[in-house]
């Protein structure tokens, strides 16, 4: 039940896009389709499942005061803490070039519409914010470490398509001309994360 509780909280109550404003860059530029926000957002969630388990060892084994224990009783003293953000950034950006490949080779179509911002999934504040979410939450094991990364993937991915459906309904919608592009696109993202605030009612 715990587990559940991280997992829904992870979507709708502390989603990375509405809640802590992580990985607004891609959230906002790729949102012009459903099917190229799509496509990140499922990159963004992979990313996110499989870097918050191995984060999570590397901090719990190797990282943290005392972690090197299991080598030896003159390594229970070893505290590697200040390499955390190294680590981290080298593991996501490792899954990254691994995703990007993959991308390439078995989807070309989505490889050439994401364009840059594929790569850039290295440096998504969002993925980052999870991975040091998770270490300041001391997760107990890495299991649940995985659903918080989950429930906030499919989150970031809830957010970008539907942002992504609105503005696609909006393409032949009389704006006025100083709101199109990125001005309604910041009204719209505002009154959405307004929406996501009437989860924090939820009591899990």
């Amino acid at each position: 039940m715990e587990n559940l509780n991280l997992f829904i909280r992870s979507i709708f109550i502390d989603n990375m896009i509405f809640a802590y404003f992580l990985g607004m860059c891609s959230f906002l530029a790729v949102s012009k389709n459903v099917k190229t926000a799509f496509g990140l957002g499922i990159a963004v969630t992979f990313v996110l499942t499989v870097a918050l388990p191995i984060t999570w060892a590397i901090n719990r084994f190797i990282l943290q005061p005392g972690a090197l224990s299991w080598l030896g009783a003159e390594y229970a003293s070893a505290d590697l803490s200040f390499l955390g953000l190294i680590m981290f950034i080298a593991v996501i950006a490792a899954l990254v070039q691994i995703l990007e490949m993959v991308i390439e080779k078995y989807s070309p179509s989505l490889y050439s519409s994401l364009g840059i911002f594929l790569p850039l999934i290295a440096v998504n504040c969002a993925i980052l914010g999870a991975v040091l979410f998770m270490q300041q939450r001391d997760f107990s094991n890495a299991w649940t470490a995985t659903v918080y990364g989950v429930g906030s993937g499919i989150g970031w991915l809830l957010a970008i398509v539907c942002l992504a459906a609105i503005r696609e309904r909006l393409t032949p919608s009389a704006i006025p001309a100083p709101l199109r592009g990125i001005g309604i696109t910041f009204i719209i993202t505002g009154l959405m994360g307004i929406a996501f605030m009437s989860f924090l009612g939820i009591k899990l």
